[in-house]
């Protein structure tokens, strides 16, 4: 039943960094995104090939994760830990770097990392059951 809870917890936690592949990779210049992480138009044009670059960062970690849900699901469970553990754990690392380098952006960190690290955490105590 862990297991259940964290391979779901790690498809949210992909599922919101797909999202911020979307916004860091194709609308990092739209008022709706730069709302979002509280850029002037000009921070963000002169910063859109970072965030394109780093969108795609959050994309492959997703994909990862997504990859180690299905072999889980599908009965190597090794195998999909194993890409569970590394794109799930990534991403909660990412997040306490955040925290971390920059106090200000708690929220940010806690909605990034706070469900991976639950799934990781989910994970490591449904395999060892």
């Amino acid at each position: 039943m862990m297991v259940v809870v964290a391979l779901v917890l790690a498809g949210l936690a992909a599922l919101v960094h797909v999202y911020i592949f979307v916004m860091e990779s194709l609308t990092w210049t739209s008022a709706k995104t730069r709302a979002v992480f509280g850029t002037s138009a000009e921070e963000a044009e002169a910063t859109k090939e970072l965030a394109y670059n780093q969108g795609f960062y959050n994309l492959f970690l997703a994909i990862v994760t997504a990859v180690g849900i299905v072999l889980v699901a599908a009965g190597s469970e090794a195998a999909g830990a194993a890409l569970v553990f590394a794109g799930a754990g990534s991403v909660a690392a990412a997040a306490t770097v955040l925290l971390v380098a920059s106090p200000d952006k708690r929220g940010a960190a806690l909605k990034q990392g706070v469900v991976p690290l639950l799934a990781v955490v989910a994970l490591l105590v449904g395999l060892l059951a």
